[in-house]
């Protein structure tokens, strides 16, 4: 574990490893599933190249540990999925379409609730995730959204300014119309949080419903055209280093994962220009509406 730097917090190490994200990670040790030379770890330990880590009894391998190849996932999620791995009602997860690993695990960057649809970045890099979801990174989120009701410009100067929610304030840094027709219309709205159902909430502040929502872009990442819902792309490795160094991580160029993982779908979609996307799947007439093209690449179908 010669790549493991000394004396580094618990989570940080275990969610390079891709455990699961730094926040996950420190409920886990709160919970007693993390031991640390057979003791049970607590939060603020710090662990070492010579410290022997176990999750929930199971040993993790110091090859594990040592630094690897971050990858990503551009996810198109459909509405209906959900953005857990498992789920009692039966209800279609976004885990059930993702390739294989042969070692660590999926990390969702943020999530998308049930009524949602679009981009999901998914990782095996912990501190990415962390990053990419912590507000003082101010990591950019756009949304294609679909109002139902009257918007007055009364209303877009409250979203833009501020509005008073029962977590706190919250408002949108860009709200641009995007056109529409009778009691729809459709916009495109940017903040740099995600609370949850935040856009939702936001509109509904103001007496309107949100009819269809749909996030098309996360920071630098935009949903592909054409990418069809449940299937996924993976960014190159050179995309994966510019993404990190986005959120002031140093860009790694270290093991390849395993043997074992499928990447028939890889593809660049990283649009650093800040162009705006447009939603698929809107009407005919929403302004700026992108043509679907067929792809030839190999893709993974949807289960």
């Amino acid at each position: 574990m010669n790549d493991t730097p000394v004396n580094e917090k618990l989570q940080k190490v275990l969610a390079r490893a891709g455990y699961g994200s730094r926040r996950e990670l420190e409920g886990w040790i709160s919970s007693g599933r993390i031991k640390v030379n057979n003791k049970i770890a607590t939060l603020g330990d710090r662990v070492s190249e010579t410290d022997r880590i176990s999750v929930d009894g199971n040993p993790v391998r110091q090859t594990r540990l040592s630094e690897r190849r971050s990858r990503v996932l551009i996810y198109h999620k459909s509405v209906g999925e959900i953005c857990t791995r498992s789920d009692p009602e039966g209800r279609d997860t976004i885990f059930n379409n993702l390739p294989k690993l042969s070692s660590g695990r999926w990390i969702t960057i943020g999530r998308l609730d049930l009524n949602t649809s679009g981009l999901l970045l998914i990782t095996t890099d912990g501190d990415l995730a962390n990053r990419m979801m912590h507000p003082s990174y101010q990591v950019e989120r756009e949304y294609a959204v679909r109002v139902l009701g009257e918007v007055t410009a009364d209303m877009l100067k409250n979203l833009k300014s501020g509005v008073e929610l029962e977590d706190g304030t919250a408002h949108f840094d860009v709200v641009a119309s995007a056109g529409g027709t009778g009691a729809n219309s459709w916009y495109h709205v940017i903040l740099r949080e995600g609370r949850n159902r935040e856009v939702r909430r936001l509109w509904e502040s103001q007496g309107v419903q949100v009819s269809r929502l749909m996030r098309v872009r996360y920071g630098q990442v935009t949903l592909p055209r054409g990418q069809k819902p449940g299937r996924w792309e993976e960014l190159p490795e050179k995309a994966v280093d510019v993404l990190r160094r986005t959120v002031s991580l140093s860009a790694k160029a270290g093991l390849a994962s395993g043997k074992g993982d499928d990447r028939s779908n890889s593809r660049l979609r990283s649009d650093s220009s800040g162009r705006r996307s447009t939603g698929r799947g809107a009407p005919d007439k929403y302004p700026g509406k992108r043509e679907s093209r067929n792809s030839k690449r190999p893709v993974k179908k949807r289960r």
